[in-house]
């Protein structure tokens, strides 16, 4: 776990900085064994909704403590700090999306099948938890504000990139896609899916309206031709 290996703390500029947890150290509040995976797993989700609400400066530890319903100390047992927890978060979205989006393509075989499942399965997981999307939003807006968050989060940046790419690969090998449009295939998957959480994450109609529109534009059959 990212907070038994690390400390996140803001140094005497305001900067965070990463220090590593000694062995030994004290840890507050412990809680007993029997009931810790169960308490972190609620920390981390409610965490994420105060997050997602408030973002990072505003939400305090004794806020998700007490929505938690444990104390600040045993808080502390899980997450030395509130960048610790933030950080842990991120690491759980992260997760949950892209094992989401990997099992999504599973089975198709071109860049438009694939896109669309992952469109798809975006929509799913927005209409099981929109915590989720807001978070991805708020991670945006906190790690401009931050830049020791932004390189924290660069790592998943970088796998995102990376999966992305793969996609526009098969894309590029089945035809679909033209090499000279690497590139803007790339801006165009990272616009789409910005709008899809910032501007309709909050509505599940229009965002099922939104990506009903992404795929009819990706067909060629959005607009109608005037002409005909």
């Amino acid at each position: 776990m990212l907070a038994g290996r690390f400390r996140w703390a803001f140094g005497q500029d305001g900067g965070m900085v990463v220090e590593k947890n000694s062995n030994n150290q004290r840890r507050l509040g412990r809680p007993p064994a029997t009931s810790s995976v169960e308490t972190e797993r609620k920390v981390l989700l409610v965490a994420r909704e105060i997050f997602a609400i408030r973002g990072f400066e505003a939400a305090t530890n004794r806020n998700i403590a007490e929505a938690a319903g444990i104390t600040s100390g045993a808080l502390y047992h899980y997450f030395g700090s509130k960048i610790a927890l933030y950080m842990a978060v991120h690491e759980d979205v992260q997760s949950r999306v892209y094992a989401k989006f990997n099992e999504a393509v599973e089975g198709h075989e071109t860049f438009l099948a694939k896109f669309e499942a992952i469109l798809d399965a975006a929509h799913e997981m927005n209409v099981e938890d929109a915590s989720v999307a807001r978070f991805v939003g708020a991670v945006r807006v906190d790690a401009g504000r931050h830049p020791e968050m932004a390189a924290a989060v660069q790592p998943h940046a970088l796998q995102r990139q990376a999966f992305f790419t793969e996609l526009i690969d098969i894309g590029i090998a089945n035809g679909e896609i033209a090499p000279k449009n690497r590139l803007m295939t790339q801006a165009f998957i990272l616009a789409v899916l910005i709008g899809l959480t910032d501007a309709s994450s909050d509505d599940h109609n229009l965002q099922r309206r939104a990506i009903a529109g992404i795929k009819s534009a990706l067909r060629g059959t959005f607009l109608e031709d005037p002409e005909k």
